[in-house]
């Protein structure tokens, strides 16, 4: 996925087991954070830092959704116990982890077992990707500051 390129298009199962599409939120700013998994250290702390600076997204007008290949209930659970009040999606068949580049296959050198690469794309109002941010290191937390510049830059 490359800046300018129209995102794909992602259908995944929320935590209340709704499809939810990104066709729900065009017109508004949109920042998909891709994260490993729900329940480990780096990713509670990430998926925490974006509910504790909520305000400041909601106040530059930007849509934070949380996505994992987590299942639902996993996932409900990990927002419950956060109280992460932005969407988190499931995607749990690796679909929009692949779409966006993002598929770390064979995670920690588990045969067969892929997650999201931590990552962070940011879609103006009308789904072009504006900003790209993708770790290969799982333990490296996105830049926040420049995450809320960008949004900022976007108007």
């Amino acid at each position: 996925m490359k800046i300018g390129q129209k995102a794909p298009e992602i259908h995944l199962y929320s935590t209340n087991l709704e499809i939810t599409s990104l066709k729900k939120f065009l017109g508004e700013k949109v920042v998909l954070a891709f994260y490993p998994g729900a329940f480990t250290s780096v990713c509670q702390k990430e998926m925490c830092t974006l509910r504790d600076n909520l305000s400041k997204f909601e106040k530059l007008n930007a849509q934070i959704i949380g996505i994992s290949v987590d299942g639902p209930f996993a996932n409900k659970a990990f927002a419950e116990q956060n109280h992460i009040r932005f969407p988190i999606l499931c995607d749990f068949e690796r679909k929009a982890a692949e779409s966006y580049e993002v598929l770390d296959r064979n995670f920690f050198n588990i045969k067969e077992y892929s997650v999201a690469k931590r990552s962070v794309f940011i879609l103006d109002k009308e789904g072009v990707i504006t900003y790209k941010w993708v770790s290969n290191d799982p333990a490296v937390e996105p830049d926040y500051e420049e995450i809320e510049k960008k949004l900022a830059e976007l108007g």
